[in-house]
């Protein structure tokens, strides 16, 4: 969790997030670095930032994947069922059918 720091302004004070940074010499393959540049461009952003919206995302599908392995390995096979059993035959919802191909 970051930081909250007030920010003082002419009629009141408002609170902020106060963002760390670190930072990290990093290395890459030069067509790797051009590769980015250039969707970084394409995107309006600076390299910097691009870079770290990649991480972010890497982060966030790799701790996803973590969690649903957690999830599943608490799992029920019995309890699962039961809950099946408790749908009485019931219709699904328009929209939640299964599309023949």
């Amino acid at each position: 969790m970051s930081p909250i720091v007030a920010s003082v302004g002419s009629s009141a004070s408002t609170l902020k997030p106060r963002m760390s940074q670190a930072n990290y010499s990093l290395r890459l393959q030069p067509s790797l670095k051009a590769a980015a540049e250039r969707l970084a461009a394409a995107e309006g952003a600076s390299l910097n930032q691009f870079i770290n919206v990649a991480v972010a995302e890497k982060l966030s599908a790799l701790e996803t994947e973590e969690f649903f392995k957690a999830r599943a390995a608490d799992g029920k096979r019995d309890a699962f069922l039961a809950f099946l059993d408790g749908a009485d035959g019931e219709e699904p919802c328009e929209g939640d059918t299964v599309l023949n191909s």
